[in-house]
């Protein structure tokens, strides 16, 4: 499978410890040249590796803020 070009824009944070190395994080991710999306994926220490993720343009984070905001957490 051929790696996507990528540049990390904007970091905002970890979601989690990292873990053998991985830690999932949320940024803004600028892909193939496109505009920049939200993204939350894992990603090595190094920012060189990545897995499987998710990825939102403004107005689907904005819906998605929305929703966690109304939210309870358990």
């Amino acid at each position: 499978m051929e790696r996507k070009r990528y540049e990390i824009y904007k970091q905002f944070g970890g979601l989690s410890p990292y873990n053998n190395g991985w830690r999932k994080e949320l940024n803004m991710v600028v892909w193939d040249n496109r505009e920049p999306v939200y993204d939350i994926r894992t990603w090595n220490m190094a920012h060189t590796e990545y897995g499987k993720g998710v990825t939102m343009t403004a107005a689907q984070m904005h819906v998605l803020k929305n929703m966690i905001n109304e939210m309870t957490i358990f």
